[in-house]
């Protein structure tokens, strides 16, 4: 059994004459937040879409519990326990909690014992129960989703994705438009996902959000990895360095220093 429940080895990844990922090596252990740093224009975006099965890597090998897999689509990705949670978190502002709990996976009754019809009673329990132990409280299932916080929707589509099974989740950028207070929310639910014994991949170009989770971090600039460095073997001053470009910036920042504006 292999010590890591997914891995990316020397992945490429080509658009025509972009080279959109470059030999990246990406490998998660479980039960660990695994943070993915890089600014805009690093290759976030496809790694994720690659980790997800949206994108095939036109070079490499993915794996999941070892074994190598070639995923055809998100679907795939998701039977094998690989949820993703985008920006856009794909939930339907004018539905309830409730609903959008499920998605497409709403638990039925039968009504008059014949005609199969949602079972709302259960589908609110559930959603509210499961939403209850990741810390978040909701007055009424049937609330429409888009009266929720930025930082609630957040934990909604992460509480989805761990009650249908998620092994591991893949969080796009989860802090990037919130608040302060919505943001440790967020980040307190990495925390208790770890607790649970699933994996998180965390993409992010926030390190300040980054190193208090993180078991381990990956740096990508340009499609390349820089890097990958356990919590004990890097500061989080090293970490900001690195992607702030190092050495170059502390020369840009000298010039800058003799500029009048």
């Amino acid at each position: 059994m292999s010590d890591y429940i997914l891995q990316l080895e020397h992945i490429s990844k080509f658009f025509g004459s972009v080279i959109a990922l470059n030999g990246v090596t990406l490998r998660l252990k479980q039960g660990e937040v695994h943070c993915l740093l890089g600014d805009n224009g690093a290759g976030k975006s496809t790694l994720i879409k690659t980790l997800a099965g949206v994108h095939r890597p036109d070079q490499g090998e993915y794996r999941v519990d070892g074994q190598p897999v070639v995923f055809a689509s998100p679907r795939d990705a998701l039977d094998r326990g690989i949820a993703t949670v985008y920006q856009d978190l794909a939930l339907v502002p004018l539905m309830s909690v409730a609903r959008n709990f499920y998605m497409g996976r709403e638990p039925q009754k039968k009504l008059f014992g014949v005609l199969p019809v949602m079972d709302h009673a259960l589908a609110g329990r559930t959603a509210c129960d499961k939403l209850a132990e990741m810390g978040i409280r909701v007055r009424d299932p049937e609330q429409m989703v888009g009266t929720l916080s930025g930082g609630e929707k957040q934990c909604l589509a992460i509480a989805r994705a761990i009650h249908f099974g998620a092994r591991v989740l893949i969080l796009d950028e989860p802090t990037a438009a919130l608040g302060v207070k919505q943001s440790f929310n967020v980040l307190r639910l990495i925390h208790k996902a770890r607790e649970r014994g699933i994996s998180v991949i965390f993409i992010t170009h926030n390190v300040n959000h980054a190193y208090p989770v993180g078991d381990r971090f990956t740096l990508l600039n340009r499609g390349k990895s820089m890097g990958t460095y356990a919590k004990a073997e890097v500061s989080k001053d090293e970490v900001l360095d690195m992607m702030a470009g190092g050495a170059e910036m502390q020369k840009l920042m000298a010039e800058l220093e003799g500029v009048t504006i």
